[in-house]
């Protein structure tokens, strides 16, 4: 007799049994694996978001506000938000913890509820109409997360209705966004710990000194992006060096005044030490406050900043064009005599939309412009040139010097003279850059290098990366009677139905995280979750047909079968 047929004869197999399940259900818990057989790979974290993960030195904890009875998307997305935390629990073990709040909630050791606590703190909750039983009921959610790390708090907005800033978004919220929300949640715990874990914030310097806007116009750009995620310095080309190895990145935004060559040269040699630039540039001297106060017309003019050689050298050239486009904001105009205002596409503010998918385009809305130039990409050895925004399909581009009218819009624009489509207004470079100055560097340029202790570099000594946009607006916040408004909110337009809240600050904040930071999540970013919805023609064309085979079908089988069986049971018995 074999060894096993002694064991089963003698019953020590029950006992060997259980000891084996037991190590098998020991080793899964302390080894173990897990397969992502998804198509968009859902449940695989990238490399960057693992590495954030492994390199923690203390607890990370985040609080979810998306607990409760919700609308099947919220509940998808609660869900959701889940299934990522725990893949992030997967890798980092002990040293992340979650839990999901409701904002019903009270704060621990205080009679005050969560909720309060984070309309305090800014955060609009989302009002939905939820279909219950009884009939339609108002729902606040609150797509918020809250990432703990030590004695900092980083806060995670899960989902944005787009161009909403109101609370009241009634049915508007749709599939696609909320799955484009999904598409995003690993990329925003992700950044959230990165940011809280960070040494040492990214230096970057703000252009100063030629006329570039620094007043209650950028308060949203400065303390809303720039102070919150970076150490910002102010910088005077005119005094200060600009060093790359103490600042990642020169933002720039609507310059007025020329640059001198020295200035230019400061520039042109932080690129060359791998400093990145960040460029908000208006070409033509073209103000809406002026058109109001000059008759209700005015000249657009080139403002000469002299740093059409430099961009031309590094692959760009911003054109001393205005952009028209029919896909437009609004604004109020006189519409007849008796002083009636009318809301009307206003073509001078184009709406941008993204053209290609490159990460920094990842989930973007229309992004608004306000007296646009175009951009044309000239031959820049080794550089990789991308459109980030262009026009629609209904565009156009004026010369200067162009008369621009408040007239224009009381008649209907003539389409047949939009007909140009994507019309680049905002470019990515990459690459090794040249010098301009290569080969043409003055006594007095050196002189210069050598008072900051540098010397000149001819070409980038590594990759490097520039991003222009055409635009100085584009950044800049409207204000009304009660301070600052958003970023990419028209002031003409807000409080009213037009109101609409554009991609505008996500752009930025995109273009800044592709140029300066270093947690290279841009795998994370790039994710995107297929929407599959069910085809409504097909489903009302084929109702009956599938009911038939899932409902009627299973019945018939199991007559079938009982008929089967009694004929074979009769004929084995029947002598």
């Amino acid at each position: 007799m074999s060894a096993a047929g002694k064991i089963w004869k003698s019953k020590l197999w029950l006992p060997l049994v259980i000891v084996l399940l037991v190590a098998i259900n020991w080793l899964a818990s302390v080894y173990h694996t897990r397969m992502d057989l998804t198509n968009e790979k859902r449940f695989t974290l990238s490399h960057a978001t693992k590495k954030i993960l492994k390199q923690l030195d203390d607890v990370v904890q985040v609080d979810v506000f998306l607990k409760g009875e919700f609308p099947s998307g919220f509940k998808k997305l609660a869900n959701s938000a889940e299934e990522t935390l725990n893949e992030f629990k997967e890798v980092a073990g002990k040293k992340f913890q979650y839990n999901f709040l409701s904002p019903d909630d009270l704060m621990e050791g205080t009679n005050v509820k969560w909720g309060d606590t984070l309309m305090g703190a800014g955060f609009s909750p989302i009002n939905i109409k939820a279909q219950i039983k009884s009939g339609e009921q108002q729902q606040l959610i609150f797509p918020v997360a809250l990432v703990h790390y030590k004695e900092d708090i980083f806060p995670v907005v899960l989902f944005e209705a787009k161009g909403i800033r109101s609370s009241n978004v009634d049915g508007r919220i749709s599939y696609s966004e909320l799955n484009s929300a999904e598409a995003m949640m690993e990329f925003k715990f992700a950044d959230a710990i990165s940011k809280l874990t960070e040494k040492e914030k990214p230096m970057v310097a703000y252009s100063a000194g030629n006329g570039e806007t620094g007043n209650m116009r950028s308060y949203d750009l400065a303390n809303n992006v720039l102070l919150k995620d970076y150490n910002l310095r102010v910088l005077d080309l005119n005094v200060h060096p600009l060093n790359p190895d103490t600042f990642k990145l020169l933002v720039m935004v609507k310059p007025t005044q020329k640059f001198t060559e020295i200035e230019k040269l400061k520039i042109d040699q932080f690129v060359m030490g791998g400093g990145k630039l960040l460029l908000f540039i208006d070409k033509l001297e073209a103000e809406l406050d002026s058109l109001k106060t000059t008759n209700n017309e005015v000249v657009a003019y080139d403002r000469n900043l002299g740093l059409d050689d430099l961009l031309f050298k590094y692959g760009v050239r911003i054109n001393s064009d205005l952009v028209m486009d029919l896909q437009c904001d609004y604004l109020p105009f006189v519409t007849n005599g008796s002083g009636q205002m009318e809301y009307l596409h206003w073509n001078y503010f184009p709406l941008f939309e993204s053209q290609s998918n490159h990460v920094i385009n990842k989930n973007l809305g229309l992004v608004s412009g306000q007296f646009v130039n175009s951009i044309d990409t000239v031959e820049a050895d080794g550089i990789k040139k991308t459109i980030l925004l262009a026009t629609s399909p209904n565009s156009r581009t004026i010369a200067t010097p162009a008369l621009i009218s408040g007239k224009e819009n009381v008649n209907a624009p003539e389409g047949d003279k939009f007909k140009k489509s994507g019309i680049p207004v905002a470019v990515l470079l990459e690459g090794k850059f040249q010098s301009m100055y290569r080969n043409r560097l003055t006594q007095a340029m050196n002189d210069s290098l050598q008072q900051y202790g540098t010397l000149f570099v001819p070409q980038s000594v590594v990759d490097n990366k520039i991003i222009v946009v055409a635009d100085g607006d584009m950044v800049l916040n409207a204000l009304d009677k009660d301070g600052p408004l958003p970023m990419g909110i028209n002031r003409y337009t807000a409080g009213t139905q037009y109101e609409y809240q554009f991609a505008n600050k996500e752009f930025l904040q995109n273009c800044l995280d592709y140029l300066v930071n270093p947690s290279g999540l841009a795998e994370a970013k790039a994710k995107d979750y297929t929407l599959r919805l069910l085809d409504s023609k097909k489903v009302t064309a084929e109702k009956t047909t599938w009911q038939l085979i899932n409902i009627a079908l299973p019945v018939l089988l199991v007559f079938l079968f009982a008929i089967i069986y009694q004929w074979l049971r009769k004929r084995k018995y029947t002598k």
